[in-house]
């Protein structure tokens, strides 16, 4: 059996793409605070799992840091590299609910 991935299946990451992601994630984080004055940090992330699907759907489960609050969240970025509007798009859930939705 191939260990590639699938076209539109969910695989975890690990390795380059792993690092890719987390880098992803850490730069979209820093948009947020710079346009929306949002500064969350990702802590503990646990897992991180990726679906190519008109780009590339990221999933990350970790724990979020706001200011002295932490809580575990859910966080997805859907990532088009090739539209120079509107390409990325990061949604935190937290408690089973949308806590943001943004698109840059």
């Amino acid at each position: 059996m191939s260990n590639e991935p699938i076209l539109g299946g969910v695989s975890q990451l690990q390795g380059e793409a792993l690092k890719e992601a987390l880098e992803l994630l850490e730069s979209s984080l820093a948009k947020l605070e710079a346009t929306d004055g949002l500064a969350y940090k990702a802590a503990n992330v646990t897992s991180v799992t990726g679906q190519t699907v008109a780009g590339s759907l990221y999933t990350y489960e970790l724990e979020l840091q706001s200011g002295s609050e932490t809580k575990p969240a859910t966080v997805t970025i859907w990532h088009r590299i090739w539209l120079k509007e509107n390409g990325t798009n990061i949604k935190i859930h937290s408690g089973g609910v949308v806590q943001l939705d943004r698109t840059w």
